[in-house]
């Protein structure tokens, strides 16, 4: 298959630091202080001034900073039929911090949604652009549903068998992804922290070692699915997430006992965590990569969770290094992750933001001349 989209060496994971006007207007929206029209107006107006940042800065495919939602996961899953949402009995536990309660779980079959919102948030983000940059669309992987944290416990009410619920959990993805399409996006991201988590539990629970290596297959055929047959100019992506909460992480470990996994997975691009040492060695690259011309590496070198900006000398050295193992016209640069994947933000300012991203671009610039 002849792929016909373009690839950028310098990208970014999706998410940006919420302007405190935003997180001041959802509040009052939230607690019944502001109506929803005046809050679409100021979210709408930082998206606006989001956007001319990153066209400012170089970047080529630019995102509504997700702006539009909370979480960066659980927005878009609640937004699909037969998925709702519920509070937890406690919260996620990263290094440092502690998130909110909210969850998902299964109301009836999955089923693609032809009135979720994050389809006018698209609209509108489109309408913004200039000639020659694109929007780039992120969601979460659908990954994120089966075994994880309770959200798929009630299949049996709702399915015969786990493969009829994983067919229709595929198809609702393909269908959003091709309506997507239709309405312009050429540049979708499915974001995924379970393959972190999957990390975790091959190498610390022995005793549930094939519990763990059947959802890595189940994972496969389901993502696998859902990609079948999209448009050869459709560049779908994966981010492989530690998770990213105020400056802190959930999940550590080498690629390693993953990597074959992923070496099968039929995205176009590839988002890996690489900003410090626990994310393991490029080892897992080329097992990753596994010889396909198309496949493009975004490296996370940078970290989105500190201001301090990165050495060119170490950033040249990392990159020489990894590519032992990949061509360099198959490597790109970015944040390890988004500066923002829920609303309360990395520890650092806007300004800080924008440093270093420019930052990489100029890095950027210098390798790939």
């Amino acid at each position: 298959m002849t792929k016909t989209y373009k690839h950028y060496h310098f990208d970014h994971v999706g998410s940006f630091l919420r302007p405190q006007a935003l997180k001041e207007a959802r509040l009052a929206y939230s607690e019944g202080q502001l109506p929803l029209s005046d809050f679409k107006k100021i979210q709408e107006s930082e998206i606006k001034r989001l956007v001319k940042e990153e066209v400012n800065v170089g970047l080529k495919a630019v995102t509504d900073g997700e702006f539009n939602r909370s979480w960066w996961h659980l927005d878009f899953l609640w937004g699909l039929n037969g998925v709702g949402t519920y509070e937890q009995e406690d919260s996620y536990k990263f290094h440092g911090a502690k998130t909110r309660t909210t969850n998902i779980e299964l109301t009836g079959k999955v089923a693609f949604n032809p009135e979720h919102p994050f389809f006018a948030d698209f609209n509108y983000l489109k309408c913004l652009l200039p000639e020659g940059v694109e929007p780039k669309v992120t969601i979460p992987s659908p990954s994120l549903i089966p075994n994880r944290d309770g959200r798929s416990d009630r299949w049996p009410e709702f399915y015969g068998s786990w493969e009829e619920f994983l067919d229709d959990l595929a198809q609702a993805y393909h269908e959003t992804l091709l309506h997507f399409y239709e309405l312009g996006a050429r540049y979708i991201q499915l974001d995924d922290t379970t393959w972190a988590y999957l990390i975790a539990r091959l190498l610390d629970d022995p005793e549930n070692h094939e519990k763990y290596v059947k959802m890595c297959e189940d994972i496969v055929y389901l993502v696998n699915k859902l990609l079948k047959d999209l448009p050869e100019d459709l560049r779908v992506s994966t981010h492989i997430c530690r998770g990213n909460f105020k400056s802190t992480y959930l999940f550590e470990g080498s690629y390693e006992p993953v990597a074959k996994y992923l070496g099968q997975l039929n995205y176009d691009t590839f988002f890996l965590e690489y900003d410090d040492a626990r994310s393991g060695s490029f080892a897992p690259l080329a097992e990753i990569w596994n010889q396909r011309k198309d496949v493009l590496l975004v490296l996370g070198l940078f970290t989105s969770k500190h201001p301090e900006l990165e050495k060119y000398e170490d950033i040249k050295a990392r990159l020489d290094e990894a590519l032992e193992s990949i061509p360099l016209e198959n490597l790109a640069l970015s944040t390890q992750c988004g500066f923002a994947s829920t609303e309360e933000g990395n520890d650092l300012t806007e300004e800080e933001e924008w440093a270093k991203l420019a930052h990489i671009k100029k890095i950027v610039d210098k390798i790939w001349k």
